[in-house]
């Protein structure tokens, strides 16, 4: 008996230690937590799949799915070699345990986003306290970067949850309380995770953390921290991790090496061979976008580490400086991106793990005062966003018609009217309940506002995904018919249609993959028509462009769906058409 009590005693003062260790209830943690976690993955099956990373990757896994092969990658039955596997393995895990769809397309960079988050919160808490950690996760769920690159399926988020693994596990090794063992269980893990970095997107897996340190050594003069980091077995380790499929996808296709190493990774970085150019200063905009909701605390995270700096300074011996080593690894990142010839908007996420347990530092120690004008700043924000809303109303585009954008610009008005009721209430909470209450509503409030907006992109996502085609080209499709992508690479129409495509003409991406196996495409337009009119039934998917060039060589065709993107067209009648009769345009519907 007196044992039970002493345990639910320890348990209450665990839990009160907790609670006030946070500055919340312990409930009201845990309440904060699952609402997170039922936004974050309850809305992964909300939208359909985007062009173009969502459906290549998601059509990717699915072939390694249906073939078996998980070493060779293929998208539309060719080689591509572009990028590793972990993420399409991922991806086909998720349609082996649970079938094919677009949460399961998306469960992989949902769960690298939370994992990034949670070893974030991990590392926080070793450094600075329970508070910081549970700031962290804040942070980080209401940083739009962060929240919606985790609800895009694309390897950018893979990457950077492997990459916050990276930095959380150089964080927890390099604790002055680590014991030995766990020091090197730590940095075992930070080098695994560099594997799984390298296997998700090449070797800026490597190159990122490994430039990162050698900056951070520089600066702080501690160069007793590459001792530290159990170099020979973490090697080993990720080389255990990483040599087996580098090894077994080169001894399969020998032309692997070149492209990989020398097209996809130098030439990528050095010049502009995949047409991805943008200025110096490209990535701004997205970094004030994509943290705006803590852009006010900047000040504060750069006295954070100038504070250890000085700290650090003075000590008898050279510590290791976890702000500096978060300040580098956002700082150097970010220019090495900015410098590269190739720049896409995903490339910075990896940043924000360290700008994520910097702001959360910084939040540990903010006055109300200072938090009021950081709040009276986002109604400013907030209010200004919602005046310019209407003006997605008046956009257009040859793939978007004006009224869906129209629709769109209501979702985005709901999430700025969501927006600033959230900081209303945050302001208003500050004075009675306290910083925690209202930076925690805060965090929340924009977290939901900004998955709003994201599902309110569904009104145009789902028309250029092509899956309102589906029944209509399902209903005339068979196993053995051939479906060609006539000088169009579709990006989703084939996933929701769970079939390849043969490529007409135009190989887009796929120019390496027809090099290696040219049998598997169609070079020119009259090779197509050729083959289009052999007797074989066939599907084709084309744009309205190529569709007219075609009906006015009179090539047959029959029309059984068309969208803003696309169109689908049989060399067969549909069921309950009649053929062209023969006076008429042999292309033409009757």
């Amino acid at each position: 008996m007196r044992s039970s009590v002493t345990s639910r005693d320890t348990s209450r003062s665990t839990a009160q230690g907790v609670s006030q260790s946070a500055g919340l209830p312990t409930i009201t943690i845990v309440l904060v937590c699952l609402f997170i976690l039922l936004v974050w993955f309850g809305t992964l099956d909300a939208r359909h799949l985007l062009r173009s990373d969502e459906g290549r990757y998601a059509e990717i896994a699915r072939e390694m799915f249906s073939t078996g092969d998980w070493v060779t990658i293929r998208y539309n039955a060719l080689k591509y070699f572009e990028k590793p596997p972990f993420h399409m393995w991922v991806t086909a895990l998720s349609y082996t345990l649970f079938g094919v769809g677009d949460w399961q397309a998306r469960l992989c960079v949902a769960l690298s986003g939370m994992v990034g988050l949670v070893v974030s919160m991990l590392a926080a808490h070793r450094w600075y306290g329970l508070r910081a950690a549970f700031l962290t996760g804040l942070v980080l769920a209401a940083a739009p970067m962060w929240s919606v690159a985790s609800h895009f399926n694309s390897l950018d988020m893979t990457l950077s949850g492997a990459m916050a693994c990276v930095l959380a596990f150089m964080l927890l090794a390099q604790h002055p309380a680590a014991t030995p063992a766990a020091r090197r269980y730590w940095m075992w893990a930070c080098w695994i995770a560099m594997g799984v970095a390298i296997l998700t997107k090449g070797l800026v897996g490597i190159a990122l953390p490994g430039l990162v340190l050698v900056i951070y050594t520089l600066i702080s003069r501690d160069f007793g921290l590459w001792r530290r980091l159990h170099l020979i077995t973490g090697t080993a380790l990720m080389l255990i991790v990483t040599v087996p499929w580098f090894w077994l996808v080169s001894e399969r296709n020998p032309e692997f090496l070149n492209f990989f190493f020398i097209h996809e990774h130098w030439q990528r970085y050095t010049s502009t061979v995949h047409s991805r150019k943008g200025p110096l200063w490209y990535f701004v905009p997205l970094l004030v976008a994509g943290f705006i909701p803590w852009l006010g605390l900047a000040p504060r995270m750069w006295q954070v580490v100038r504070g250890e700096g000085a700290a650090a300074r003075v000590a008898p011996a050279r510590p290791f400086q976890p702000a500096l080593l978060l300040a580098v690894w956002a700082i150097a990142i970010f220019v090495f991106f900015s410098l590269s010839g190739s720049k896409l908007p995903g490339y910075i996420v990896p940043i924000f793990p360290a700008l994520g347990m910097l702001a959360a530092v910084a939040l540990q120690h903010i006055d109300e005062r200072s938090w009021k004008r950081q709040l009276n700043g986002m109604l400013v924000i907030s209010a200004i966003g919602l005046l310019a809303s209407p003006v997605v109303a008046t956009l257009n585009s040859d793939n978007t018609p004006n009224e869906l954008y129209r629709l769109f610009a209501v979702w985005v008005g709901a999430a700025f009217v969501l927006m600033l009721g959230a900081v209303f209430l945050a302001r208003k909470l500050l004075a009675s309940k306290g910083l925690m209450v209202s930076i925690t509503v805060y965090s929340l409030g924009l977290f939901t506002s900004f998955t709003v907006a994201l599902l309110g992109h569904e009104v145009m996502g789902r028309q250029t995904s092509g899956v309102d085609m589906v029944p209509a080209i399902n209903a005339v499709l068979t196993d053995d018919m051939p479906i060609y992508g006539v000088r169009m690479l579709d990006h989703t129409l084939p996933y929701y249609l769970r079939r390849t495509t043969i490529m007409v003409e135009w190989p887009d991406e796929l120019e390496f993959g027809t090099k290696q196996e040219p049998q598997k495409w169609l070079p020119t337009l009259d090779a197509f028509i050729a083959k289009w009119q052999d007797g074989q039934h066939a599907v084709g998917i084309m744009s309205a462009a190529t569709y007219k060039i075609l009906q006015e060589s009179k090539v047959p065709m029959y029309k059984i769906g068309q969208d803003k993107r696309r169109v689908a067209v049989t060399n067969f009648p549909p069921p309950g058409q009649a053929p062209a009769a023969p006076q008429q345009e042999p292309n033409r519907a009757p």
